[in-house]
């Protein structure tokens, strides 16, 4: 792998901007992750959240199933790189910031090869596919489960459900 890009020498536009960037960008419990999480709590699995142990600290993990999520962020993790890097481009302070995205860029797929060499299956979901369509992303990950033989432990129906449900 490449050496790391030095932000030595480049700055943020402004620390206002600094301190706007940070207070926007969270590690954990964004928007899209919570809303993952709430569906698939929902449909019966239970996981682990931000485990520090492993590289890269997915936001969802199975153990068990060895099944690390990770939910990136459109803007920090450069969906749309080709794009969002020419808009980039033309902004302020350009150079700073599309060599953090590309370095974050990087170390998506340092984190993602070093899982896999442990044995374990890597998804990653842009944020906006996740807002987008969440039951679509939540039945990928229930299928991959249901075919590692991970069964979820579903919630036992209450005679009143189903009779309700029939009628």
């Amino acid at each position: 792998m490449p050496s790391a890009p030095s932000f030595k020498e480049l700055h943020p536009a402004s620390p206002r901007a600094s301190r706007a960037a940070r207070s926007c960008s969270k590690k954990s419990g964004t928007r899209c992750e919570l809303l993952l999480r709430r569906m698939l709590w929902a449909a019966g699995c239970r996981f682990r959240v931000d485990l520090q142990e492993l590289p890269g600290r997915p936001d969802i993990v199975f153990t068990k199933a060895k099944l690390a999520i990770f939910c990136d962020g459109d803007f920090w993790h450069g969906n749309d790189w080709p794009q969002r890097k020419a808009k980039l481009s033309r902004g302020t302070n350009a150079e700073y910031w599309i060599a953090k995205i590309e370095r974050n860029m990087e170390r998506d797929l340092a984190v993602a090869a070093e899982l896999r060499a442990q044995g374990w299956i890597v998804l990653r979901f842009w944020e906006s596919e996740i807002r987008r369509n969440p039951r679509q992303v939540c039945g990928l990950i229930l299928n991959i489960l249901d075919s590692m033989h991970h069964r979820r432990q579903h919630p036992q129906p209450r005679i009143g459900d189903a009779t309700q449900a029939a009628g």
